[in-house]
């Protein structure tokens, strides 16, 4: 039995259709955020501290999404290994953590002359008041509780990325 020969033209011309309709939808950026999007050798990187593998995997999903560079680490311990070969530009960090919790964490790497510049958003499950005030007071720069918004994180981690680095 022979094979006939697809003739893909339709179906081609049908998929560039539908994508140039749903393309002229997008936002259109304006030429100064292209330029320096061109301009930006680097992307900006985060650190995702978290030892829940499937929400790190969903937050790094989200972000490199977002163009930012991301690294991950399931607790502390992973830490040294991850700062020793990678600028960080802003931290974000599970509280409930194996080892060392985040709130102490935090406290470390803010009293670290290299690390405590860096944008600190604390992601956890705790949401009471008595926690929330203790992340701000070990230094984070937002506290944003479980299951989180992801329009939410988003905005957040856009909002202290600017601020501190345009």
């Amino acid at each position: 039995m022979a094979r006939s020969k697809f003739n893909s033209k339709e179906l081609v011309s049908k998929i560039e259709k539908i994508t140039q309709e749903r393309m002229a939808k997008e936002k259109v950026v304006s030429l100064a955020e292209f330029r320096a999007l061109k301009n930006r050798k680097e992307p900006l990187s985060i650190l995702i501290i978290e030892d829940d593998e499937t929400l790190r995997a969903a937050m790094k999903r989200i972000f490199e999404g977002e163009g930012y560079r991301v690294i991950t680490a399931a607790d502390g311990t992973q830490l040294s290994l991850v700062l020793d070969d990678n600028p960080i530009d802003l931290l974000i960090l599970d509280i409930g953590l194996p080892w060392i919790n985040g709130y102490e964490l935090a406290e470390l790497m803010k009293s670290h002359s290299d690390l405590k510049d860096i944008p600190l958003v604390f992601v956890s499950g705790r949401n009471s008041q008595v926690d929330i005030k203790k992340g701000f007071e070990v230094g984070c720069d937002d506290y944003i509780t479980k299951p989180f918004d992801i329009e939410k994180i988003k905005k957040t981690v856009n909002t202290l990325m600017q601020l501190r680095y345009d």
